[in-house]
């Protein structure tokens, strides 16, 4: 069963909201909330109201549980965009358009959960260039030609 939630007029353009809405696709609805809980941005505290909210509907209108829940969709789609204009130098005006956004979840309990592994690191060197310098050739042990000493 599908369970849809809308946030309406976020104040956030959607290019901005995109980037989290993207990382929460096909997670788990309680993976999604930690992964939003810890994500630096403005609009991962928008998604997880919505978010939030879609659980709280699927919980109270169909009975489902909580931990049973994947999202299916996340997606953001643009809104109008106000128009508002800024005095510039010499009696000119400049645009400024602030964005709004849609933000829609859709909350499944059809598709089998499956938990991400994290990504292994690799280790880097640590020095300041990454690329190895040519070893140095090795000095001789015996001078070409004698060396003469001056006597003082």
């Amino acid at each position: 069963m599908q369970v849809k939630s809308t946030y309406k007029f976020a104040r956030i353009s959607a290019f901005k909201a995109r980037e989290v809405t993207r990382a929460i696709q096909g997670l788990p609805a309680t993976d999604a909330l930690e992964l939003l809980r810890f994500t630096p941005k403005k609009a991962a505290l928008l998604v997880s109201k919505t978010l939030k909210s879609a659980i709280a509907n699927a919980e109270n209108n169909n009975d489902l549980r909580a931990d049973m829940l994947v999202v299916q969709e996340a997606v953001c789609g643009e809104g109008p965009t106000l128009k508002r204009f800024q005095p510039k130098a010499r009696g000119s005006a400049g645009p400024i358009r602030k964005r709004t956004s849609h933000i829609r979840i859709v909350l499944t309990d059809d598709i089998a959960i499956e938990r991400r592994e994290p990504a292994a690191k690799t280790k880097k060197p640590r020095t300041k260039n990454a690329v190895e310098k040519p070893a140095a050739p090795a000095a001789e042990t015996e001078p070409s030609a004698p060396v003469a000493e001056s006597k003082e």
